[in-house]
Order: structure tokens, then C-alpha cells, then sequence
């Protein structure tokens, strides 16, 4: 009995996991992949597209303010700037005309390209850490150690149900 219930603790970590999973594939497919494309764009017109994907997707999430940390607020977790951002890149490539240079729209792209990724140990998009399950962080926070908490006491069981047989 207690190494089924040992193994039935585990399973509100394997959830936590899994939705996390799905909602950054979620995201991923939604608005990261839009923002990625809109970095690797070789034309104004591409990345505009893209670009309104992005903003119209954060717009009906509501995901336009607000921090993703829980504890505590960081610069890099800041959703508003994030957004603000992202708008200006839209504004930006809006403003180009067909009278603009192609030097001017190269120059644009490229801006476009530095402000969308970030250039570290590798090239990711630039995007708040944690934003796939916004608004939610808290809740999946608390879900999280809970779920920690029970695995815990879930392997403590199944190990105190072998010395039983």
C-alpha cells in the first residue's frame, strides 16, 4: 500500500512537467516561432507580418504588462518593456515606404534582428523568462513545490514500502 501511494505522489510532478511542457510548446508555435521568423525576415514585408502575428497574439493573451518572476522583480522579466518593445520594432518597419533605400531597409532589418535576439552562448529570442505560462507563474510556482513536496514524501513511502515484503 504505501509503495502505491509512494508512486501515486509522483504524479503531481509528472503534471507540473507536462503542462509546462505543453505550454511552451504552446507558445512556442503561437508567438515564439512569429518572432524568430520575424528576426530571420529578409524582407520588411515578412517581418511586418510576423511582427502583427506576435502583437496580436500577446494583445488577446493579455500579455501587454506585469512581471513573470514570483518573488521578486527583474529588469529581463518585465513584460511591459518587453511588449513596448516589440511594438516599436512593428512601428519601425510600418514607417518604411517604397521610397526608402534599400540601405535604410537593410539597416532596419538588422535593427529588427538585434532587438528580437539575444546573441549569448547561443541565439535565442529575447523574451521574458517564464512568459509561456503567463499569468499563471504564481499558480504554477506553488504547483511546483507542492508537487516537489510530494515527490518527496512519495520516494520516502516507497522506499519505507520495500522494507514491508
Amino acid at each position: 500500500m504505501k509503495k502505491v501511494l509512494g508512486v501515486m505522489l509522483l504524479f503531481p510532478v509528472l503534471l507540473w512537467a507536462g503542462l509546462r511542457i505543453y505550454n511552451s510548446i504552446v507558445y512556442g508555435i503561437d508567438c515564439g516561432g512569429h518572432i524568430k521568423r520575424a528576426a530571420n525576415a529578409n524582407t520588411i514585408a515578412l517581418a511586418t507580418q510576423e511582427m502583427k502575428t506576435v502583437i496580436t497574439y500577446l494583445e488577446a493573451k493579455e500579455m501587454t504588462k506585469g512581471y513573470t518572476s514570483v518573488l521578486y522583480r527583474t529588469p529581463d522579466e518585465d513584460i511591459g518593456f518587453w511588449y513596448q518593445n516589440l511594438k516599436a520594432s512593428l512601428g519601425e518597419l510600418e514607417k518604411t515606404t517604397p521610397q526608402t533605400t534599400q540601405l535604410e531597409r537593410s539597416n532596419v532589418l538588422i535593427k529588427l534582428r538585434e532587438t528580437l535576439l539575444d546573441h549569448g552562448q547561443s541565439v535565442s529570442v529575447t523574451q521574458p523568462s517564464g512568459i509561456s505560462i503567463y499569468p499563471n507563474n504564481v499558480a504554477y510556482a506553488w504547483f511546483g513545490w507542492l508537487g516537489l513536496v510530494a515527490t518527496i514524501g512519495g520516494v520516502v513511502l516507497f522506499i519505507i514500502g520495500l522494507d514491508d515484503y
